[in-house]
């Protein structure tokens, strides 16, 4: 799964970083959607540009060239499973309570993708929440960095109907993975980008990795 793309290769999450993923080998691209003054999807990272604006404030055809509405994006994807990460935290400066964003993203990942090709991802549990009312067949999973109890991050998933989770890297291990596994939920792994540290993880039966370096996973991983 190419982080923003082939991002150690390409400007991240830019039309150029998604189809140079593909050439790398990537069988998904992990991307960024946070929503523009006239409620276009646009593919960023961050709730601000470099030079200091925020996205929430401009329209879609005030974006830098490099800034892709999520449409372009997918596009770009083609052949691809896309994780479409949805940015809307309650710190944001462009946060939104009614997680227009979310209903955004559904119709687009559905005209685009469909549910095989397409897993919504949020540190925000309400995001996913919302997803799942707006669009119960597209798969989510919750993103997090922190863990303090393996079993509550598992139950909580699962409670909220979670497909899979998305843990950061260092907090993963083998209970984590099988227990994960026996609640029937996937594991995704964030961000990767030593092949040593690769092959452990696929030695514990992670089910994904999302990495700033598609071309060496794929060497990992093979075909």
């Amino acid at each position: 799964m190419a982080h923003r793309g082939a991002s150690a290769a390409a400007q991240e999450n830019t039309v150029e970083a998604f189809s140079l993923a593909r050439e790398l080998g990537a069988d998904w691209v992990e991307l960024d959607a946070r929503l523009s003054a006239d409620g276009v999807v646009v593919v960023h990272h961050d709730a601000h540009l470099a030079d200091g604006r925020m996205l929430a404030e401009l329209t879609c055809d005030e974006m830098p060239a490099h800034v892709p509405s999520l449409a372009e994006a997918l596009e770009a994807c083609e052949g691809m499973g896309v994780n479409i990460e949805v940015k809307n935290l309650p710190e944001d400066p462009d946060y939104d309570a009614d997680h227009a964003v979310v209903d955004a993203v559904a119709g687009l990942a559905q005209a685009y993708l469909g549910p095989e090709r397409t897993i919504i991802s949020s540190f925000n549990m309400d995001s996913v929440d919302r997803m799942h009312a707006v669009d119960p067949s597209l798969p989510c999973a919750w993103l997090f960095f922190q863990m303090t109890d393996p079993a509550a991050v598992v139950d909580r998933a699962v409670a909220h109907e979670m497909t899979a989770i998305h843990p950061f890297d260092n907090l993963v291990d083998g209970a984590m993975v099988e227990r994960a596994h026996a609640a029937g939920l996937q594991v995704n792994v964030w961000t990767v980008d030593d092949p040593d540290r690769m092959a452990a993880l696929v030695a514990l039966g992670v089910d994904g990795l999302c990495t700033n370096v598609p071309d060496v996973a794929r060497g990992v991983v093979g075909t």
